[in-house]
């Protein structure tokens, strides 16, 4: 087996490697199948964007304390509860499709417990990788992880099409409740020997001891705050101005598509690089590379053709998974185990919070500014975010302690550090 692969030897690996990828491939399914069966039900997008919402709310709201519980209690476990939560809530949306019985407020309903359930789900399995390897796997685990991760969010969302197309969006929602058992059953078999937590002070002492070693590395502040503004322009660009102008020129929808499913393509790609190539200043590297999505919008607003866009953001994914894997593995060096994951929860906050807010801006600032000049502002908020990362001397020091010993953290506190932001959006900073 090669090196690479290496990080499969080890069963709790291959465990959290299929119920990870398990999960994922479901959720690529999910927004197409759920979004049809809404629009099916009601033809109203005002009631689709309602149902979403619900899942956006309470995903980002217990996304904290998701975080704490995954810190405090046995992460397997509480992946498999997530899990079986999940399961149990999109079988009950598909029962309701299947047999047209579906009510909105009922769909809301669900797709809040659906969110609160997936707030654990991300930072304890984001904490327990390595946690399943030793040491020097860590990276090519990451990297492994995160290639399955993308290939089966692309087949997730190609057989979400199909599913719909071919036997409707109820079938699609039982394929992804099918999903989340399949992730359950493989999370129940993940062992890994962790020392048991100390009697915990509180939610609030946790939280804040989280908090303090979010802000004491200078790093990871910066970072999270400049992926917040990046990840704005980025999901403006492909949610909102992207379609606007695949509509109003020869692009079209299914050159959009195909422009859009290229920067997966290119994360994939970009995670077998980095089972390759680590450069020694591996997050400085990934920092800068991030600039590299600032292309979408500015080739959008100058030169709209499919093919152009379908090889920039190619490359532009190979280099935001650079980012990814760097920003991962460097986190997994630096930060306590034991609070590792209220590090990811404070991360994800940061990394979503600005998603809503820029999807909800972009069409005012069309309106305001026109679309050109909203694509371009897009791409300066981009290259600006990713000037102020590179340009930060924590940053540019920072090498993995196998390399080189590293910098102390200024005014060492107990605590996690958040990570940089976006890391579920597309598409998909680190």
């Amino acid at each position: 087996m090669s090196a690479a692969l290496t990080p499969l030897r080890h069963r709790p690996f291959r465990h959290l490697f299929i119920g990870t990828t398990a999960n994922l491939l479901g959720n690529g399914m999910a927004p197409i199948a759920l979004a049809f069966a809404v629009l099916d039900a009601t033809g109203s997008v005002g009631s689709l964007g309602l149902v979403v919402g619900a899942h956006s709310l309470t995903s980002i709201l217990f996304l904290l304390y998701g975080g704490v519980l995954a810190d405090r209690l046995p992460r397997g476990p509480l992946l498999v509860g997530s899990s079986v939560v999940s399961a149990a809530s999109q079988a009950v949306v598909a029962t309701l499709v299947l047999t047209h019985s579906a009510a909105i407020p009922l769909l809301m309903v669900l797709a809040a417990v659906n969110g609160a359930s997936s707030s654990c789900y991300q930072p304890a399995a984001q904490a327990l990788l390595p946690q399943t390897v030793p040491v020097e796997s860590r990276r090519a685990a990451l990297a492994l992880s995160r290639i399955a991760g993308s290939s089966a969010t692309i087949v997730g969302a190609s057989l979400g099409g199909v599913l719909v197309s071919a036997v409707g969006p109820g079938w699609g929602l039982a394929v992804d409740a099918l999903s989340f058992g399949l992730a359950a059953a493989s999370f129940a078999l993940v062992r890994v020997q962790v020392a048991p937590p100390g009697p915990s002070p509180g939610l609030v002492h946790e939280l804040r001891v989280g908090w303090q070693e979010f802000t004491s590395r200078s790093w990871v502040w910066v970072i999270v705050a400049a992926f917040c503004f990046l990840n704005a322009g980025i999901t403006a660009s492909f949610t909102v101005l992207g379609p606007a102008v695949a509509d109003t020129t020869g692009i079209g929808r299914t050159g959009w598509g195909l422009a859009v499913a290229a920067s997966s393509l290119g994360a994939v790609a970009g995670g077998v690089l980095s089972l390759r190539w680590r450069p020694r200043r591996a997050i400085l590297v990934g920092c800068a590379l991030m600039g590299l999505t600032a292309m979408t919008p500015l080739l959008l607003a100058l030169a709209p053709y499919t093919w152009v866009l379908v090889v920039a953001n190619f490359v532009a994914g190979v280099g935001v998974e650079q980012a990814g894997v760097a920003w991962y593995s460097t986190l997994n060096e630096q930060i306590p185990e034991d609070r590792l994951a209220r590090v990811y929860a404070y991360d994800d906050l940061g990394s979503y919070l600005a998603l809503p807010l820029a999807q909800f801006a972009a069409g005012p600032a069309v309106l305001v500014l026109g679309l050109h000049a909203t694509l371009y502002a897009a791409a300066a908020l981009i290259l600006l975010a990713t000037l102020a990362m590179v340009a930060t001397p924590s940053i540019r020091a920072l090498a993995p302690k196998t390399a080189e010993p590293l910098p102390a953290p200024e005014d060492p506190a107990p605590g996690v550090t958040a990570g940089a932001a976006g890391h579920g959006s597309p598409p998909q900073p680190p």
